[in-house]
């Protein structure tokens, strides 16, 4: 691998990784309003919900299953997208580790 040819992946990489910063906050913020969705259709469920408090809340979670998957899922995003940054940025330190070498090469 040419000296040129990994300063271009690291230009790559680094603008990937700028855009995964955005995602990662796309990503908090989506996951943060579903748990707010969660949390106010269970909250609304348990105070209209009859009987003890653990058939209120039985009923809650119940009413709030489809928040609940939809929090879960923006859980896992929000999980993938800082695996992907992670991986962006542990490729970024082994291509600058190759261009160390490679121009501790060239000076011997």
């Amino acid at each position: 691998m040419h000296y040129e040819e990994i300063q271009r992946q690291i230009a790559e990489l680094i603008a990937e990784n700028s855009k995964g910063y955005t995602a990662l906050f796309e990503a908090e913020k989506a996951l943060a309003e579903a748990e707010y969705t969660l949390d106010t259709t269970e909250q609304k469920a348990f105070l209209s919900a009859e009987g003890s408090v653990a058939d209120r809340t039985a009923v809650a979670k119940l009413k709030a299953a489809d928040n609940r998957l939809q929090r879960d899922l923006r859980r896992a995003e929000l999980n993938r997208v800082k695996v992907k940054v992670k991986a962006i940025e542990t490729a970024l330190m082994a291509l600058a580790t190759q261009a160390k070498l490679i121009q501790s090469e060239t000076r011997v």
